[in-house]
């Protein structure tokens, strides 16, 4: 279906047409005085000096060519030459059966889909979870399923890191606490233990033990330094380490995620991209992309557009060790292989922006990925506490994600018991899910790469613009339609064909808005727009709500456009948690 916007603009742009002027003026927007009309046009005053007219008279000779209209209920030539409109009542009713009909709803979704790579949630192994990790997940999970809503292939990547020095102090420690492990042994023969040798909660100490350590004590960063190369170039023992500490650490990431749900297709990490790394390297030698500069390798990027400098991306240290920018370089040159995406999406800290921005000039300059793949960055600001720093736990230290979704869990259980008609176990279930979206619509209701402050009594208020405010509005809608049903009635198959007032219009022309809402979230990689959507229409439902008796509605064909309204309001609702990737209960 095409967007109402679009079908508007159109009607207007004949009318332009007829009245002797360019159909390209005939852009329409919302109005930004809903008092006096729901939509204008402004081309009149964009067309005056090319028309040598005044705007007011192209205007009043615009709408002379509408009188007519079978989708304007008003029309009006506003000095100095604004178009205002008003839209039919039945036109929009029409609109919405429409959509109602369509299991899309009336979203145009992707005629030639694209295969799309998100990489987001980047944690390392063997470190818990933390609140720096929300963003990521939240902001990469919302815009996968935005592009999957609009029809494309989109593989999520976690992106893990598995292979740098954090493993080399891992070895370390734990050669110097379990001596006796087969796999310090040099001359082991055989199998190495399936069992690790060491426990999530173990693995999540000896790290920032070792990490302590290598700071105060040369030698010992020395060794780590060593286990790290030893791992990378071969060394059966520690590599067969690994492995176990990848697997203790991707079944508990697993579980966290789980619980955020958050959902990744692709497993991979910077160790996966390491046998791609030596022929890059040779091949941008021979080639001449990169070159000596200090001691390490590097590709040059600024570009003579640039007003300000841009260093070298650098691929290789003077010791031969890789970095960050060799291991994204290579990960673009297995994506390419496997994959070969039109897009890959990075979502990540912005202060992530100039490594990005080099990363993604060196694979084009040197051929990695084709001239017309997209490359896109999403930087994100800072999730801050009511202090306007970093969120800390009450001790000043990072936060656990997991403590994170424990409290909000918690704030919400004791919430929904105040006035809880439900058996304890369901209040609970309840909580978990209305917590999530406290979390997650907190989140993405901000600006991606604004800073915003996490406030858990705002965030998990019933009231205002917030997650349980739109779950509460979804079970509401769900309490009547039950009610409705219960007496014998069924929504299936009802329409709106007659508008008895004039929230139940405010309400409709929000919900015409969700495909134009979806699009635009996906073009712009905009979640917050999704949110500020479904909270102008949350609204809108509960004006309609508190003015309109639709239980008690004697008149039959007037219930049955009420329900099919609600039944529509509640299938877009839903639709746009499930993008934003949470849910409703059934009570609340």
């Amino acid at each position: 279906m095409k967007r109402i916007i679009d079908l508007i603009t159109e009607e207007l742009a004949e009318a332009f047409e007829q009245a002797g002027y360019d159909r390209a003026y005939a852009k329409v927007t919302l109005s930004n005085r809903p008092d006096l009309c729901e939509y204008q046009c402004n081309g009149a005053m964009a067309g005056a000096k090319a028309y040598k007219k005044a705007p007011l008279m192209i205007a009043e000779d615009v709408v002379s060519k509408l009188e007519n209209s079978q989708c304007f209920e008003e029309v009006s030539a506003v000095k100095p030459g604004f178009i205002n409109l008003k839209i039919k009542k039945e036109y929009v009713a029409e609109y919405l059966n429409q959509m109602l009909a369509d299991e899309k709803m009336g979203l145009e979704t992707a005629k030639e889909p694209q295969t799309i790579v998100v990489d987001y949630g980047g944690p390392n192994v063997a470190k818990p979870l933390h609140v720096g990790h929300l963003r990521s997940a939240i902001i990469g999970e919302s815009i996968k399923r935005i592009a999957r809503k609009m029809g494309h292939q989109v593989l999520g990547d976690i992106h893990l890191g598995d292979w740098g020095y954090q493993m080399g102090l891992i070895i370390t420690e734990l050669r110097i606490r379990k001596p006796d492990l087969p796999y310090f042994e040099e001359d082991h023969q055989g199998e190495y233990p399936e069992e690790a040798p060491f426990t999530i909660g173990e693995l999540e100490e000896i790290y920032p033990t070792a990490s302590s350590k290598a700071k105060e004590d040369e030698e010992y960063r020395k060794e780590a330094l060593q286990a790290t190369y030893l791992l990378q170039n071969g060394h059966k023992g520690y590599r067969a380490v690994w492995n176990h500490i990848m697997n203790v650490s991707v079944a508990d990431l697993k579980k966290n995620y789980e619980r955020l749900n958050v959902h990744f297709d692709l497993w991979k990490g910077e160790a996966d991209a390491q046998a791609y790394i030596p022929d890059m390297i040779e091949w941008m030698k021979k080639d001449g992309y990169a070159h000596i500069d200090e001691g390490a390798l590097v590709i040059d990027v600024q570009e003579e557009t640039d007003t300000k400098d841009i260093p070298p991306c650098m691929i290789q240290k003077s010791d031969g060790a890789s970095l960050y920018g060799t291991t994204d370089l290579a990960t673009l040159i297995q994506r390419e292989q496997d994959y070969k995406p039109a897009r890959i999406i990075y979502v990540a800290d912005k202060r992530q922006d100039l490594h990005f921005l080099q990363v993604f000039r060196a694979a084009k300059k040197t051929g990695i990925v084709p001239a017309k793949t997209e490359l896109k960055f999403l930087g994100f600001g800072t999730m801050n506490g009511k202090d306007g720093k970093p969120f800390k736990t009450r001790e000043g230290g990072v936060m656990r994600l997991e403590n994170l979704i424990g409290e909000i869990e918690e704030e919400m259980y004791e919430k929904i018991a105040e006035n809880r008609t439900v058996a304890e176990e369901e209040a609970k279930e309840t909580a978990k899910i209305v917590g999530m979206s406290a979390i997650k619509y907190g989140d993405l209701s901000n600006q991606a790469a604004k800073d915003y402050v996490f406030d858990v009594d705002r965030f998990t208020s019933f009231e205002g613009n917030t997650g349980p405010y739109i779950l509460y509005t979804i079970v509401r809608i769900k309490s009547i339609l039950n009610k409705y049903q219960a007496g014998g009635k069924t929504a299936e198959g009802t329409r709106m064909d007659v508008v008895c007032n004039e929230s139940e219009k405010a309400l409709m022309l929000e919900a015409v808005k969700y495909n134009e809402v979806i699009e635009t979230a996906f073009e712009e990689l905009a979640p917050h727009k999704i949110c500020a959507f479904i909270y102008d229409l949350a609204n809108a439902f509960n004006r309609f709500y508190h003015e309109t008796k639709i239980l008690a509605e004697e008149d039959e064909r007037k219930q049955k456009s009420y329900i099919a309204l609600l039944v529509l309001t509640k299938q877009i609702l839903e639709n746009c948690i499930n993008v934003l990737g949470f849910e409703a209960p059934e009570r609340m």
